[in-house]
């Protein structure tokens, strides 16, 4: 058996440690995919489709509504909604709200996500 490290993250106080608005500090990586969390307020993002994965959102605190060609879904603290690949959507944010972000590695960047993504 090989030296592997397990860590424990607790989702609000990494999201608090996050100092600015639509920064995506990466926490972890699962089987390919990237878990970000990320403070955001006040954006409203472009619509776009993720054509090879899909996309989760859980919300640690506040709310937001993903909008899609089916209209305004509301996602309340503690809940997540996931985004199957091939979906037009764009999440709307009105108030502070912090999410953990789920995707494939690759999946967001500078051009569906904001130009502070890294």
């Amino acid at each position: 058996m090989g030296i592997y490290m397990i860590e424990k993250i607790n989702l609000k106080n990494a999201v608090n440690k996050v100092d600015n608005l639509y920064v995506y500090e990466k926490i972890g990586r699962l089987n390919g995919h990237i878990l970000s969390v990320v403070n955001v307020e006040n954006r409203t993002l472009d619509f776009h489709v993720h054509e090879s994965s899909d996309e989760l959102f859980y919300v640690i605190e506040g709310s937001f509504n993903l909008e899609t060609e089916n209209g305004l879904t509301q996602v309340d603290e503690g809940e997540l909604i996931i985004v199957p690949k091939g979906v037009l959507h764009r999440p709307v944010v009105k108030s502070l709200s912090r999410f953990l972000m789920i995707e494939l590695e690759g999946t967001l960047n500078k051009e569906n996500s904001g130009d502070l993504y890294k």
